[in-house]
C-alpha cells in the first residue's frame, strides 16, 4: 500500500517499506510458531481450541453468524470459530500465513476461507457484510492509522452487525522490551513509528530468526474516537489486569491460569464492543 493518507498527519505517507518489512517478518514466523509449545498445533489439530477467555464471553453463541477476522496469522483462531459454527473468511498480510491457514482448514475439513491482503485493503478484496468483524491479541500495533482500520470495519459490517477486539493494553506498549528490565520508552500517543530489531518471537523466545518489526502506539481513546466516527455505537470497554498470554516479563500466573503483574500496577488488557447503527 503505497501512499496511504494518513488522515492523523493530514497528509500522504508511503507505508510501503514498513508494511513490506512486517509482511517478511511475519513470513518468516509463520513456520517457528507452528512448530512451537506456544501454538500447540497438535491439540490444536485434535480438537482444542485456541480461543480465549475473554472472547469466547463475549462472542458468545456464533452458529450460523458469517464473521471477519482481521490479522488472522495462520488461522487457528479463525478455524476455531468455524469449529463453534461461524461462517469465517480470515485476512492476513503474510502470505506463508494465509497458505498455512488453508492447509488447516482443508486437513481439518473445515469451511473457512482466508484471504492474503493488508488489513487496510480488506475492502478491496472481500465485497461481503458480516454479523461479526473479529480482531485479538496484537494487531493494531502494526496499523499507522486507525481512521482506514475503522472506515473498513464499517463497510463490512451488515446494520446491527458487532465489532469485538480483545487487545493488549496501550500502556503495555510503553516500554522497551528488548533490554533488561524493561523501560518506560515510548509516548501512549506516540504518532512515530517504533522500530524494533531482535533475535526470537514471543512464540519461541529461543529461536535465531531476527524480528525487524514497525509498530505504532494507539490509545484507547483514539480507538474510541475512530470507531465512534465510523459509525459504531461503543456497547462496552473492559480493562483487565490478567493476559491469557505469558509474554510480557516478569508475570505470574494467577488462579485462573491467567498471567498479571505482581502489583497490578497497570492493566494489561482491553476489550471493546462496538455496534454498527441501523
Amino acid at each position: 500500500m503505497k501512499g496511504l493518507f494518513n488522515a492523523t498527519q493530514n497528509k500522504a505517507v508511503d507505508y510501503n517499506k514498513e508494511f513490506e518489512t512486517n509482511r517478511k517478518t511475519w513470513n518468516t514466523k509463520v513456520a517457528i510458531h507452528a512448530e512451537s509449545e506456544f501454538y500447540e498445533m497438535q491439540n490444536f489439530k485434535k480438537g482444542k481450541t485456541s480461543l480465549k477467555k475473554y472472547e469466547i464471553e463475549a462472542l458468545g453463541d456464533i452458529s450460523d453468524k458469517k464473521l471477519l477476522h482481521l490479522q488472522c496469522h495462520f488461522g487457528q483462531d479463525t478455524l476455531s470459530l468455524a469449529r463453534m459454527g461461524a461462517k469465517c473468511t480470515g485476512v492476513d498480510i503474510s502470505d506463508e500465513g494465509i497458505k498455512l491457514a488453508k492447509q488447516l482448514n482443508s486437513e481439518l475439513k473445515l469451511d473457512a476461507s482466508f484471504v492474503c491482503c493488508n488489513v487496510l485493503d480488506t475492502s478491496k478484496y472481500v465485497s461481503e457484510k458480516f454479523d461479526i468483524v473479529f480482531s485479538s491479541y496484537g494487531t493494531i500495533g502494526w496499523l499507522p492509522d486507525l481512521i482506514l482500520w475503522a472506515k473498513m470495519i464499517s463497510e463490512r459490517l451488515k446494520p446491527g452487525g458487532f465489532f469485538y477486539i480483545v487487545e493488549f493494553h496501550p500502556i503495555a506498549w510503553m516500554f522497551d522490551y528488548t533490554v533488561s528490565p524493561p523501560v518506560m520508552k515510548y509516548g501512549y500517543q506516540q504518532k512515530e513509528a517504533i522500530y524494533e530489531e531482535y533475535e526470537g518471537t514471543y512464540a519461541d523466545k529461543n529461536s535465531k530468526m531476527v524480528s525487524r518489526e514497525y509498530g505504532w502506539n494507539h490509545s484507547l481513546g483514539e480507538v474510541i474516537t475512530v470507531l465512534s466516527e465510523a459509525g459504531l455505537h461503543i456497547e462496552f470497554l473492559k480493562e483487565h489486569d490478567a493476559s491469557p498470554y505469558d509474554i510480557f516479563p516478569g508475570l505470574i500466573k494467577n488462579d485462573e491460569e491467567m498471567f498479571e503483574l505482581p502489583n497490578k500496577m497497570y492493566p494489561l488488557i482491553f476489550e471493546l464492543k462496538a455496534i454498527k447503527k441501523t
